[in-house]
């Protein structure tokens, strides 16, 4: 695991410009750096040891040095592809992961990518024919950043690298605003920073000649098909148990983190490692610990734990929004700082559970087309009445919601696990609202591609192909690196997703549960009540907290700020806050998504330095 960034074409002082760059990400790699300062690209990189501790310091070379390559994250079969390539003739300097890309890339070119397992994005330059050759891992494990500066490609594992570079023009995208207030993180293409790119999962960017090329190499598909619920759940046991064992492929000691939930429960319970790592808070519903070490206990394994001070959390919160890059409201990642952290200072790696409530249909919203399915006998239009009727009313009361739902289609209402601001609400709140774009169209090319399946899946696939990518991977990599520790996830790897995608719907989620078939699984290796534990995701207080007078006030202070007020009607801001205080209605995500915009936006463009 580490950190890279670059630049193509030639500079003057281009070899403190990336030098410069590279100690933006010192965090991602402190264990060593190296650099390429070649006529056509410049490549700096940032090591954190884990596999080939002695010689696999980067940039590496192929054999004539026609190659150079910088690389981040892990390939777990480097071993097998490795032995391949010698008996082909391959000569091996280092045994690091990273070399066995740049063979495998002069044996198959770009079809390489095919015969990886593992989280990557990495860059290949072919010093010979002045080609640039950049990939994401099939689901977005890794981050990938570019950007056409003055006629220079930048591109790096972090956005913060760009900052150094000197034709960078740093501009606030206001659209990328727009659509965050309502998806709660960056959602488009385009990043916070104008001009900034993200490459998608499953996607390779070659550069010649001044121009990008950008292809698919992987489409995550679901295909349900008809299968007895005993050989469903042989074949997942069996593909789950490989991969916790091929992500534990390490020259370190690797570690695990804990939770409440199934997911991290399972992994901690079959990996064998030695070392658990949990946080919470100092209120009794939004603490996990004592779970995490009873289990840890009963399973014979230590457990790290600490309890969060609200004053400290609330004190890393900008430190945390200059880590993401890009502003994210979800109140979970700072905990995952935390708990980082605290690993850090155990192990290099730790596993985590990410990518099960997505593969295996584990969200409480993926019940919401079972619930819904006894309005289908209503007519539409008789539904559509109800929803316009209750809207109209005044008072908020329980069910109201659902008859609003019921009477939409699947595309109308979800967009994935969060939805803040309607189109309606963030016009009304922003000071130059531009219209682009309606959630409906962001998620439309999903749900076209997954026409005729049913609800369950679908939402599956928006939330695989947005929200896992936009905001659960996101802050695994970005908290995990801040502090210097590499987070696999065993449970996004490409064999998992080839079982799971043919699970049926009714064996991912029915009356009786949410990822039923991973929970009866999970039974083999954990006690019943927590293979069957609802999920939770990870309890922040924030609703607490904002209705306390101190944060109140903190907040308060910056919607009441001169930037609040560039972006934002500050008096319409407020009423969100006092309402929430006022216990008239629970804004607090709404408040948050706000509030961490305004967190960012003062690490990267007031106090930037910091």
């Amino acid at each position: 695991m580490c950190g890279f960034c670059g630049f193509t074409g030639n500079l003057e002082n281009k070899e403190d410009v990336i030098v410069a760059m590279m100690n933006r990400i010192v965090h991602r790699g402190p264990d060593g750096a190296g650099t390429y300062c070649g006529d056509g690209v410049t490549l700096g990189h940032r090591r954190l040891s884990i596999i080939g501790l002695e010689d696999g310091a980067q940039p590496i070379f192929n054999e004539d040095r026609s190659l150079v390559i910088v690389f981040n994250g892990e390939i777990y079969n480097y071993e097998s592809i490795r032995n391949d390539l010698k008996k082909k003739g391959h000569i091996f300097s280092t045994h690091s992961d990273t070399e066995v890309l740049i063979h495998l890339y002069e044996e198959k070119g770009e079809d390489m990518i095919n015969d990886l397992r593992g989280m990557f994005s990495f860059v290949i330059y072919n010093i010979k024919e002045d080609t640039l050759f950049a990939v994401r891992d099939y689901f977005g494990i890794k981050p990938f950043y570019y950007g056409v500066f003055s006629g220079h490609l930048l591109f790096g594992s972090e956005i913060k690298s760009f900052l150094e570079f000197p034709l960078f023009k740093k501009e606030v995208n206001k659209v990328a605003l727009e659509n965050y207030l309502t998806f709660q993180y960056s959602v488009l293409d385009e990043t916070f920073f104008k001009g900034v790119y993200k490459l998608k999962p499953g996607h390779y960017m070659t550069y010649k000649n001044g121009k990008i090329n950008i292809k698919r190499y992987f489409q995550p598909e679901f295909k349900p098909e008809q299968a007895g619920l005993q050989d469903t759940l042989k074949k997942l046991q069996n593909v789950l148990e490989d991969s916790v064992k091929a992500h534990k492929v390490s020259d370190v000691e690797v570690g695990s983190f804990l939770s409440s939930g199934v997911d991290s429960s399972y992994v901690a319970a079959t990996f064998n490692g030695d070392k658990t790592f949990t946080v919470g808070f100092d209120y009794e519903k939004y603490n996990e610990i004592s779970y995490a070490e009873a289990l840890s206990e009963k399973i014979k394994i230590d457990n790290y734990s600490k309890i969060i001070p609200t004053d400290e959390y609330w004190e890393n919160l900008g430190k945390v929004q200059y880590h993401m890059d890009e502003p994210l409201a979800d109140p979970s990642a700072i905990a995952l700082y935390f708990v980082s952290k605290v690993a850090a200072k155990h192990v290099k790696v730790a596993l985590s559970g990410e990518g099960a409530d997505e593969f295996f249909g584990g969200y409480n919203i993926y019940r919401e087309p079972l619930d819904l399915a006894i309005t289908k006998a209503i007519p539409k239009p008789l539904r559509k009445g109800m929803a316009k009727l209750v809207s109209a009313l005044p008072v908020r009361f329980k069910g109201k919601n659902f008859f609003i739902r019921c009477s939409q289609d699947i595309e109308e209402r979800f967009i994935g696990n969060a939805k803040m601001f309607s189109e309606k609400e963030r016009e009304s709140i922003l000071k130059e609202p531009s219209g682009k774009y309606n959630h409906m169209e962001i998620t439309k090319p999903y749900y076209d591609f997954t026409k005729g399946l049913d609800d369950v899946t679908r939402m599956q696939f928006i939330d695989l192909n947005l929200w896992m990518v936009g905001d659960i991977l996101l802050k695994a990599d970005k908290m995990s690196m801040a502090n210097s520790l590499e987070v696999r996830v065993p449970f996004l790897d490409k064999e998992v997703f080839e079982v799971a995608r043919h699970i049926p719907a009714d064996y991912r989620v029915n009356r009786e549960a949410t990822k039923y078939a991973f929970r009866m699984v999970a039974r083999e290796k954990l006690p019943d009540e927590v293979a069957s534990k609802k999920k939770l995701g990870f309890p922040v207080p924030t609703r607490v907290w904002l209705r306390d007078d101190k944060y109140y006030n903190i907040v308060k202070k910056e919607f009441e700020s001169e930037t609040a007020g560039k972006y934002f009607h500050t008096d319409k801001i407020i009423k969100y806050l006092d309402d929430h205080k006022a216990f008239k209605v629970d804004n607090s995500r709404k408040i948050w998504t706000i509030y961490m915009f305004l967190i960012w936006h003062k690490q990267f463009f007031e106090n930037e330095a910091a």
